[in-house]
């Protein structure tokens, strides 16, 4: 398997397809690469070398007990992206990659980065405070963890019916969408996936997105029942100068898969887009 190993002697699994300009992808929560697989394949098809890793604790990367926040999700991708030595890289993230990114960007700059992507993503704060009271109150949290240790393969294939709004009178999600996500979140540790609720509940990211200095798109489901839309990508769409925003009536928190060629038209036509002088 292709590996780098961190300081902290986690090895981190990545897969690396076709040759071009670079574009990275973070996964989301519980999942791992191979959730990118579709825009993948595409880009490369168009010319791009595509890059993605399986976080700490996801899919093929080994378990680590320790690091298994946003800190230790960014150094781990900053160790990728200097392993490889990546230059002028689009970073795409989803859901608790987009968090990972963003932290990236917040602890390492943008000296590697030409541009960014943030897909249904955590950013800026998913918990409710007393600076955020739109957000999801800690109970939330508390059953998705109440959940992980009940019965975590149950909770997985109950939590990507929402995942994917399979639960909508509308929905077209066939049963492969809805197999895939369980067997990708039961590659993960349980300490890893139990840990990595506070990552992307608790973490406030207002800092981190407020150092966006290259061209950043925002693209969000307006149905996200995982990641409420109006909690996270319009505020963080705020916060960035000058950041793009698309966002897609009636789709779900995994739109990368639910609505797969337009995500992937969209993110083809974002980066393909001249490159801009970073913002002031």
């Amino acid at each position: 398997m292709s590996t780098i190993t961190t300081k902290d002697g986690t090895q981190i699994y990545y897969k690396d397809w076709g040759a071009g300009p670079v574009i990275t992808f973070s996964h989301g929560w519980p999942l791992s690469s191979d959730a990118w697989d579709g825009q993948m394949m595409f880009l490369v098809q168009h010319g791009y070398r595509c890059i993605a890793h399986d976080r700490r604790g996801h899919g093929r990367s080994s378990q680590a007990s320790a690091h298994n926040d946003m800190n230790g999700y960014a150094d781990d991708l900053a160790a990728l992206i200097e392993a490889l030595d990546l230059c002028e890289a689009t970073l795409v993230g989803h859901s608790t990659g987009g968090g990972e990114v963003s932290r990236y960007i917040g602890r390492y700059g943008t000296d590697r980065v030409k541009k960014a992507v943030l897909i249904a993503a955590v950013p800026p704060l998913m918990l409710k405070t007393e600076g955020n009271p739109d957000g999801l109150p800690m109970e939330v949290f508390d059953a998705m963890r109440a959940g992980l240790m009940k019965d975590r393969s149950q909770y997985y294939k109950d939590m990507a019916i929402a995942f994917y709004g399979a639960n909508r009178p509308s929905a077209k999600v066939s049963q492969g969408i809805l197999d895939q996500f369980w067997l990708w979140s039961m590659q993960s540790g349980l300490k890893n996936a139990y840990d990595s609720v506070k990552a992307f509940s608790e973490t406030d990211f207002t800092e981190d997105l407020k150092k966006f200095d290259v061209p950043t798109l925002v693209m969000h489901g307006e149905d996200d029942q995982i990641v409420p839309v109006k909690d996270s990508a319009k505020k963080s769409a705020k916060l960035i100068k000058g950041a793009k925003e698309i966002y897609y009536p009636g789709a779900p928190h995994g739109l990368t898969a639910t609505l797969q060629d337009q995500v992937n038209a969209d993110l083809l036509a974002f980066i393909a887009e001249k490159e801009q002088r970073k913002a002031a």
